[in-house]
């Protein structure tokens, strides 16, 4: 029997503040030193298990899939030193915003897609797993997925409502920095006058 450990890391794009790449050799490094003295003790490092990061990166430019892992290059020679190099394995996984074509190519890619999209209805992402993949469509797979859907539009209308309201905020500031009066920012804005003066107060306490 062959033991491994996983870990996987969904992002929702490519970070700009680090490079991915130096992320996921950290990930995979821990997951091998972490194993001392959990899965093999003192010198048996022939007790160590191999170990997998995956990472699926979604809104990029295009879909990718590439295995990182290492390789052994002879520069003197060649000696066969004993032990596995197929022991750290890092799998990064582009995820374009557009849902690839169902094609053998894309497989990967379109189920994860069509999963973690935003834009699918619960129905249409099950249409697409159930009838292209073939996996089951089990009551609690269903309610899951129903849970996802509902989690990522009650998150897109949140954040839409959010800047719809910083927009009002900035709007009834610039009105009242124009002279503008509450009264008048309330009636153009259909807002009550009192919550048009706190808008301001807080605005102002903001700026001291």
């Amino acid at each position: 029997m062959s033991q491994i450990i996983i870990n996987v890391e969904a992002q929702k794009d490519e970070p700009n503040g680090y490079d991915i790449l130096n992320r996921a050799i950290f990930y995979v490094s821990r997951m091998i030193s972490s194993q001392k003295e959990r899965d093999f003790s003192n010198s048996n490092y022939n007790d160590i298990k191999r170990v997998y990061s995956i990472w699926v990166c979604m809104n990029m430019p295009e879909n990718s899939l590439e295995h990182i892992h290492l390789v052994k290059d002879s520069i003197v020679n060649s000696h066969a030193w004993k032990g596995k190099l197929d022991l750290v394995n890092i799998v990064m996984i582009g995820l374009a915003k557009e849902l690839p074509k169902h094609e053998e190519k894309y497989e990967l890619h379109r189920l994860l897609g069509a999963l973690l999209s935003q834009n699918l209805t619960a129905n249409e992402k099950l249409d697409i797993i159930g009838n292209e993949y073939a996996i089951p469509m089990e009551k609690d797979f269903r309610e899951d997925v129903s849970i996802m859907c509902n989690l990522s539009q009650k998150i897109k209308e949140t954040g839409i409502e959010t800047g719809i309201e910083m927009g009002k905020r900035e709007m009834i500031i610039k009105m009242y920095n124009k002279g503008y009066t509450a009264a008048q920012i309330a009636d153009v804005a259909e807002m009550d006058e009192k919550k048009i003066k706190d808008i301001i107060k807080n605005a102002e306490l903001l700026t001291v």
